[in-house]
């Protein structure tokens, strides 16, 4: 083993600690009073949402101590405080993926220290392939279970009894009454949402034909690169999760074609403004 593996071992037991949590949410509160009601991942393509906030406060990552720094161009790197929808949230305007080089605990690490400020609720979103042949890109989706396919855990290694139990169940991940609160919203705004099990795989490379079939066949209905690791922590602090897909592009094996970067986040963008409302919807009736 390596000094720079052995170093990234060393870090990944230190954002284990409550301690470090804790000292990273003083940062935050020095700069925010208010307790969030819901904490926020915003993924890929999704800064309309970002926008809607009534932001009271802004803390960039670089200034949180243990937070990595965002290395894809279209996520942000900063915490967004303030309201929307009538409630309290803290943002994550651009997370973190294990293709960019970071443990899977530096990439949830910003999720402990959103519970430790106080959220007991995170809504995740992301962009993600559509292996459905009967859902279209731009449609919206409801996260109803995952897979893990990402060869690694973030709860892997010392486990800290303060920031969670040793074994968290995982049997429902995404909160029931959240969801169907969800397609509730969804159907008073005219909204379809569509409901399905998200895989997550390393990238960041998109699959092949025979990868995509195998996702389908082990039964995924979308497919992405984030996500799962923030559920798994979230769930492990007792959080409750609401977790939404943008479907960027159709990953059929049959009719595959070639992905590009710049469609996958104009096809999000397009669909953004419905995912913000339907946000701001449960935001309001929660």
């Amino acid at each position: 083993m390596n000094e720079v593996e052995l170093t990234a071992q060393s870090d990944a037991r230190h954002l284990h600690r409550l301690e470090t949590v804790n000292a990273a949410a003083e940062v935050v509160r020095a700069r925010f009073a208010g307790v969030p009601d819901v904490a926020i991942v915003l993924g890929t393509g999704l800064g309309g949402l970002a926008r809607e906030i009534d932001v009271a406060a802004t803390v960039e990552y670089a200034d949180i101590p243990g937070f990595p720094l965002s290395t894809v161009e279209s996520h942000a790197g900063r915490l967004l405080c303030g309201t929307l929808g009538g409630k309290t949230v803290v943002a994550m305007q651009g997370r973190f993926h294990r293709y960019e080089g970071y443990t899977l605990q530096q990439v949830t690490f910003p999720v402990r220290v959103l519970r430790a400020l106080g959220a007991e609720t995170l809504f995740v979103s992301n962009a993600c392939g559509g292996m459905r042949a009967e859902w279209s890109p731009g449609d919206l989706m409801l996260i109803a279970d995952h897979i893990n396919l990402l060869g690694d855990n973030p709860l892997v290694g010392e486990n800290d009894d303060r920031l969670g139990v040793r074994f968290p169940d995982m049997s429902a991940p995404y909160d029931a009454e959240l969801r169907a609160l969800a397609h509730a919203v969804a159907a008073e705004q005219g909204t379809v949402l569509r409901e399905g099990v998200y895989v997550a795989v390393t990238g960041p490379n998109l699959e092949t034909r025979a990868e995509y079939r195998m996702l389908r066949t082990i039964g995924a209905d979308v497919v992405g690169m984030s996500t799962v690791p923030e559920v798994i922590v979230a769930v492990q602090g007792g959080m409750r999760v609401l977790g939404l897909s943008i479907i960027t592009d159709q990953c059929i094996p049959e009719t595959l074609v070639p992905a590009e970067l710049a469609t996958i986040i104009a096809t999000a963008g397009r669909a953004e403004p419905r995912l913000t409302a339907l946000v701001r919807g449960v935001l309001e009736r929660l």
